[in-house]
């Protein structure tokens, strides 16, 4: 039995798979098993993941044709994982190579049901990331997700099947924002979810990709609130200006057009300026950013924002 049980969902994604797959090859913790779950790729997906598994058993193909990643992702956990530990991972984000050594130590504190480190933002190899993720300090809490997500991707959590069986998984009705509903779940049904320092994950910021149509995560995030306000949690105006200071950098990331970060900087500030601003290194820079993305051409802002 494994230690770790990595879930992959995958669809058309020749272009990365290779490299995902690579980047776990490389781990200098050897006791996990990675479970590819393509959605019915037409590309060389499911030759690349055959390919990969010829060289290294660890690896094994599972389809789950035409259901999405959230649908994907419960059917590797309750169909195919062995391990009593699941880390998720998208079929285009790296990991770094001591990911699952430094996780293995974490996890040897049985309060612990979940861990998410740094992540650091590329656009073709990690070497060209110029952003990484802010890690707070305390245990992971619904309050903080309706702000920003600090987990930023799945391909950045692991956690244990038990708390992951025990909140029911992914909704599969929600495309966009799911990460953020689950982990609401997860927390509120008492999941115990620690930060680590470490940058561990390395995530890909890809100009089309689902997480780019930032109206659609938007609402995404209203059906989270939804869920939040289940366990009688429910948004304030920091949590409001917090988030939309997050979109406005994510549009400035993935070049969402001229006007779409300063829109959400806007809102942002209208909800509460305090919020926006704390601390004021991050909400200077990003209306200031905003602001100068209005004027600047396409190839200077994919050079400066990405």
């Amino acid at each position: 039995m494994p230690l770790f049980s990595i879930i992959i969902p995958c669809f058309n994604a020749e272009a990365t798979i290779a490299q995902t797959l690579a980047s776990l090859t490389m781990q200098n913790f050897p006791d996990w098993e990675a479970i590819c779950i393509d959605d019915g790729s037409t590309d060389a997906t499911v030759a690349l993941i055959e390919a990969a598994a010829r060289q290294d058993a660890r690896f094994r193909l599972a389809r789950n044709t035409g259901k999405g990643p959230s649908a994907a992702r419960n059917a590797g956990v309750n169909d195919h994982a062995n391990a009593g530990l699941i880390a998720f991972c998208d079929a285009d984000d790296l990991w770094q190579p001591h990911k699952l050594t430094e996780l293995a130590l974490i996890f040897c504190d049985p309060s612990i049901d979940g861990v998410y480190g740094q992540v650091g933002f590329f656009r073709n190899v990690p070497s060209d990331a110029q952003a990484m993720s802010t890690v707070p300090s305390q245990d992971l809490s619904i309050k903080t997700l309706l702000g920003e997500n600090p987990v930023c991707t799945m391909s950045n959590l692991t956690v244990r099947k038990s708390a992951f069986v025990r909140c029911g998984g992914f909704d599969t009705r929600i495309v966009h924002n799911e990460d953020l509903e689950f982990l609401i779940r997860l927390v509120g049904c008492g999941a115990r979810v620690v930060p680590t320092p470490l940058l561990q994950t390395w995530y890909r910021t890809s100009i089309g990709g689902l997480s780019t149509d930032l109206d659609a995560m938007l609402m995404g995030r209203r059906q989270a609130i939804t869920t939040a306000a289940r366990f009688g949690v429910r948004p304030s105006a920091v949590n409001h200006a917090v988030h939309h200071r997050y979109l406005a950098r994510r549009a400035l990331r993935v070049d969402r057009g001229r006007g779409k970060a300063l829109r959400h900087a806007l809102i942002g500030l209208a909800h509460s300026p305090a919020g926006f601003m704390s601390p004021a290194s991050r909400g200077v820079m990003t209306l200031g950013a905003a602001i100068a993305a209005t004027i600047l051409p396409r190839k200077l802002r994919l050079y400066l924002f990405s």
